[in-house]
């Protein structure tokens, strides 16, 4: 009554409405004891399959980590080895330990919608980075565009510094990945060709992009031997490979006849850009230490059955040797 200003026979028939209701108890005269109590909140167990031991994805899982602890999240991690067997091996784990939800991050295309089923059967919703899986809520790049984006700046490097006078554009992709991700380097051909129409008449050699920087390093070196080095631009599917193909090139002794464009912004590539008279001449940043910060809430929402759209992508930004200080204050990072 003092509270609200309302009359006693208003609050005590709202009372009564309450106990009846069994929201509230009478413990003695005038004495009203709350039934409610809050809820103790639930501890969502959430599996995350990593792609493999690569620096994106330790970029990647470290952010998950910190995010999961940040909102009192059990993180169930597991390694799927950049390998289709082990991906599939992981799903079947992460069914066994029942976990909430899963955030899948694997590469092969052609297993994916086996990935997805079994997650389906079991009534475990999933989130799929950066590869798209059947049925699941897709998380990363905005694969056209961020190839774009690349094409365009090295497009423009080349009319400032080769007066577009190129003789090869070679185009390190990533074909087990499918066709999404086929996207990004598509997107870099369209702008390269936009800055540098006379382009239209060169047919890009395509070479294999999986694995590690040593066979990413073989490949392009295979090519060199096979044709003497020219004038190249190389669109890369990743950093790691633009870095091998750089690499390559210093090998052959013919490093200023290349340069490259890469694509997630890691690290290596950040510290490569900050090289006096490097060739990787910028890379797309996807900026994976800040998955985590959006992933697990997506996650808790997806947990909790608020409404989200069926895809989410990362605002990719262009690095380049004066822009990598000032996305990355710390040059150490």
């Amino acid at each position: 009554m003092q509270r609200t200003g309302l009359s006693k026979t208003t609050v005590f028939r709202l009372l009564q409405s309450l106990v009846e209701g069994q929201l509230v108890t009478r413990v003695g005269k005038g004495i009203y004891e709350t039934r409610i109590r809050p809820l103790e909140p639930r501890s969502f167990r959430i599996g995350f399959a990593s792609q493999a031991d690569s620096q994106f994805a330790r970029d990647v899982a470290a952010s998950l980590s910190q995010a999961a602890g940040r909102d009192h999240v059990q993180l169930i991690t597991v390694n799927n080895k950049y390998s289709a067997r082990k991906a599939l091996a992981n799903a079947d784990l992460l069914i066994r330990e029942q976990v909430d939800l899963v955030i899948e991050f694997q590469t092969y295309e052609r297993v994916a919608p086996t990935i997805a089923a079994k997650f389906l059967e079991a009534h475990i919703p999933v989130i799929a980075l950066e590869i798209p899986h059947p049925g699941a809520m897709f998380f990363g790049a905005n694969n056209y565009q961020a190839g774009l984006m690349g094409g365009r700046a090295l497009g423009r490097w080349a009319n400032d510094n080769w007066r577009g006078q190129v003789d090869e554009i070679m185009l390190l992709e990533l074909p087990i990945a499918g066709s999404l991700l086929q996207l990004r380097t598509g997107g870099f051909l369209a702008g390269l060709r936009a800055e540098i129409p006379a382009l239209e008449k060169i047919a890009p050699v395509h070479l294999d992009a999986k694995g590690d920087y040593d066979r990413i390093l073989e490949v392009v070196r295979r090519h060199l031997r096979r044709k003497k080095p020219k004038r190249t631009l190389i669109g890369a599917v990743n950093d790691v490979a633009a870095l091998a193909a750089i690499r390559a090139f210093e090998e052959a002794g013919a490093a200023t006849l290349c340069a490259a464009m890469g694509q997630n912004g890691i690290k290596e590539a950040r510290m490569e850009l900050r090289k006096k008279g490097s060739r990787l001449i910028g890379t797309v940043a996807y900026f994976p230490e800040r998955y985590g910060a959006e992933i697990i809430p997506l996650a808790i929402s997806v947990l909790e059955k608020k409404p989200i759209a069926n895809a989410t992508f990362v605002k990719h930004q262009l690095l380049t040797p004066r822009t990598v200080d000032l996305l990355y204050l710390d040059s150490r990072i």
